[in-house]
């Protein structure tokens, strides 16, 4: 069969190579064609365009790119008319994706399936209009998501297991980590994750430094980000005593006692290693950002931890809520006792929650059944 893949950022490269793996599983005459990354490359297949001529986030970049984008489409579009691939895959990357699925469903027979379905319950929820419309098959890697497609719209979804909770499982597993983080470091380490991108990094690392300030006993250790020189975060160093550790993120994590996190997939990860956490997040205009909340997002909470859980398992300092007296007061709270202890046992509902299922391998097998089934 051939399958033509398309990811548009760096988590979309990790994720769809080991589903390309898994199909190869499957349907050892795979053959793959992609816009994609390294990581797919090194699976095996054509790469027709790199991510890093697709990856631009905001407003301001996606205008000033919007010929290159533009171009990268119809370059996408004809490639996959003169390929004719037995299926398409998207990955993520909802922009891009939902406007090649409406091209494929308006002017082929070709089907579509959505791995890693677009977070149309946190905002744009209009967009269910187009995924019923234009994808046949839609994965999901998040529990809570099957409610929102199924019973709220009526859209029946494939829940396939985690990625993230997959790849924790495989570092314990290689590097015979227990089950539960904090493991004793000598002196145990506060993990500083401040983020993936710049703005992300200058917004909270200097507030996480702050806070941690004067903490007698304990290392801090701050996770540098893939793709940020390490010169970057020399001037938020001064003054402080912390290290910075590249490429190790769940090595920190293995061995950390608490941390502070920023929201995104580094909440689920502290969280599945163990670790008690206080997420961080700060905004400009947060006064602003704090009133308006309610009606831009239709979420409660911002952490994959709580959404998962359906509760609020670990704080949420967002907006208007963070400050560096927070920050600090949340994590003394957390270095021992029944705050603690509560953390942890919120951690044990989100494993129950997320399952045993590996996701790129439960997939692969029911995206291969249904390609099977209609050739």
């Amino acid at each position: 069969m051939k399958y033509y893949l398309i990811a548009g950022e760096a988590s979309g490269d990790l994720h769809a190579s080991r589903l390309m793996r898994a199909l190869r599983q499957q349907d050892p005459e795979a053959e793959f064609r992609f816009f994609g990354g390294d990581l797919m490359s090194a699976v095996g297949g054509t790469c027709v365009k790199h991510y890093r001529e697709l990856a631009y986030m905001g407003v301001i970049p996606v205008l000033l790119h919007l010929p290159a984008i533009l171009r990268n489409m119809r370059l996408c579009r004809r490639d996959i008319l003169a390929w004719q691939p037995h299926v398409v895959i998207l990955v993520d990357y909802p922009g891009f994706n939902l406007k090649m699925a409406r091209f494929l469903k308006t002017h082929t027979q070709i089907p579509v399936y959505y791995y890693i379905a677009p977070k149309i319950w946190a905002w744009k929820e209009y967009r269910i209009k187009n995924i019923r419309r234009d994808v046949d098959e839609l994965f999901s890697i998040l529990p809570f998501e099957v409610d929102f497609f199924e019973k709220k719209h009526h859209y029946p979804i494939h829940y396939v297991g985690n990625p993230t909770a997959d790849e924790v499982r495989e570092w314990r597993h290689e590097h015979r980590t227990p089950d539960v983080g904090g493991t004793v470091a000598s002196p145990p380490a506060i993990a500083l994750l401040c983020g993936s991108r710049k703005q992300e990094i200058r917004a909270n690392l200097p507030a996480m430094l702050e806070a941690t300030d004067g903490m007698e006993g304990y290392r801090r250790v701050i996770a540098g980000a893939p793709g940020i020189e390490p010169s970057f975060y020399e001037p938020f160093l001064q003054g402080h005593d912390a290290d910075l550790v590249f490429g190790e993120t769940y090595a920190l994590l293995s061995r950390a006692h608490v941390a502070l996190v920023t929201s995104g997939t580094a909440t689920l990860e502290t969280a599945l290693f163990g670790v008690p956490q206080v997420v961080c997040y700060a905004m400009s205009m947060p006064w602003l950002v704090g009133l308006l909340r309610p009606l831009v997002l239709k979420i409660p909470y911002v952490s994959l931890v709580n959404l998962i859980a359906a509760r609020e398992v670990v704080t949420e300092l967002v907006a208007d809520r963070f400050s560096v007296e927070r920050i600090r007061a949340e994590l003394q709270r957390l270095l021992d006792g029944s705050a603690r202890e509560a953390m942890l046992r919120g951690y044990e509902d989100v494993r129950r929650a997320l399952g045993d299922k590996v996701a790129p391998e439960e997939a692969a097998a029911i995206m291969y059944h249904h390609i099977k089934t209609k050739y």
